[in-house]
């Protein structure tokens, strides 16, 4: 089928060499059974390619469903997915057919397949290997005919190397890839998917078309565009309804385009990767935390130095740094030396008001990521009174990430 028949069918626009080469990829493979995974950045319209694909195949007569891995809880996706037997948890009060049940002989669209858990990872696996399958809480093996389509808007592989997803299925799903350019990637597309949508909007709203002036064009094309074609989508709805000249200048239109915020400027320890979402949050947090605990360590350290080379500054006022944070200790009293520990992994002799402390051992910090990441988790339970919701946001993670670090580390409310 030819490319510009396939556009003017499920109404694609644009001419990007990029775009047309990911539309022959989807035609070609439609007429087969194998396994096609999608990558592209969220809103450049993955799931448009899986309906090309089971539109253009054999089994276009037969159902299609596209199901969002991210948006099912951890707890309930393997119903969802494969179905659960009568009893088979608490509130299983009936049996239920699965996905892979109930489109069997079509296909299934699998989206944000990266954040799918890892037992269901191995199921998925199963299927894909053999086409069989067991409900939950049965032990019947049951056949399906299903074609698997799966798209991310992630780095898959990265995400293998951290053991986040495996490596085997990965390779199993990569059979046939389709990569969906992002709009900063097919500039020349941007006018006329804006000039499509305008003209859409102002039909449904029965308002004038609006038009772009050459600088609001061209500020237009230069934008970044982080959400891709739906952001695009939602900024002509906008500028359609509320522009008070329907011939926008780059003024006007600077007034409904955001700004985009800065990249974080935390240390980073390796170079910046592509991968986004909650891997690169608790990395974050995580960095800062140990760079904050480095720097109070070295003052702590020079603290001490200090006092070992001039004993007399253990009895004076207040001890004072030079830094931007608050003294690390207070008012050294010479009647409370049992209150002076030496500094970490020093074997020190320390003096003071005539009282000789003679300290051997020796405190080993730490350096676990895992130990880390679940202290930082109590205390955020801690500070927000057990409110999983507020304290993920103080995290930087989202909800479902935190429920899964709560059963990974055991850790009660």
């Amino acid at each position: 089928m030819e490319i510009q028949s396939i556009k003017n069918r499920f109404g694609i626009i644009g001419n990007s060499p990029a775009l047309n080469y990911a539309l022959q990829v989807a035609a070609q493979v439609a007429n087969t059974d194998l396994t096609v995974m999608i990558f592209g950045e969220s809103g450049v319209g993955k799931e448009v390619f899986s309906t090309i694909i089971h539109a253009l195949s054999a089994r276009k007569h037969n159902p299609f469903i596209a199901v969002n891995c991210g948006a099912i809880p951890e707890g309930t996706i393997d119903s969802e997915l494969f179905g659960h037997e009568k009893g088979s948890f608490t509130g299983a009060v009936d049996s239920r057919k699965g996905y892979f049940e109930t489109v069997n002989g079509g296909t299934i669209f699998l989206d944000e397949i990266g954040e799918m858990p890892l037992g269901t990872q191995a199921r998925l696996l199963r299927v894909l290997e053999t086409g069989e399958f067991i409900r939950v809480g049965s032990s019947k093996v049951q056949k399906t005919d299903v074609r698997v389509i799966g798209a991310t808007n992630r780095d898959l592989l990265e995400q293998t190397q951290h053991g986040k997803f495996r490596e085997d299925l990965y390779y199993r799903l990569n059979t046939v890839p389709i990569r969906v350019p992002s709009l900063k990637d097919r500039k020349e597309d941007i006018p006329m998917l804006f000039r499509k949508f305008s003209v859409d909007f102002s039909e449904r709203y029965k308002t004038p078309s609006i038009q772009l002036e050459d600088d609001a064009r061209n500020m237009l094309v230069n934008y970044p565009w982080p959400g891709n074609v739906r952001e695009l989508k939602n900024m002509a709805e906008q500028i359609s309804v509320l522009a008070q000249d329907k011939l926008v200048t780059a003024q006007e239109l600077q007034r409904f385009l955001p700004s985009i915020p800065q990249t974080s400027r935390l240390p980073m320890l390796a170079a910046p990767q592509q991968g986004t979402g909650d891997f690169a949050s608790e990395r974050d947090i995580l960095y800062k935390l140990f760079f904050d605990m480095k720097k109070d360590v070295t003052e702590l350290k020079k603290m001490f130095f200090d006092i070992l080379q001039n004993p007399s500054l253990a009895h004076a006022a207040p001890y004072h740094q030079e830094s931007n944070h608050e003294p690390v200790l207070h008012g050294y009293s010479g009647g409370e030396t049992a209150n002076v520990l030496p500094p970490p992994s020093q074997h020190q002799h320390i003096i003071l008001q005539d009282h000789k402390i003679d300290h051997h051992e020796e405190v080993e910090e730490t350096l676990s990521i895992a130990d880390k990441e679940k202290e930082l988790i109590v205390k955020a339970l801690k500070k927000h009174k057990g409110k999983r919701k507020d304290a993920a946001l103080d995290l930087g993670i989202s909800e479902r990430t935190l429920y899964r670090k709560l059963k990974e580390y055991n850790i009660g409310d």
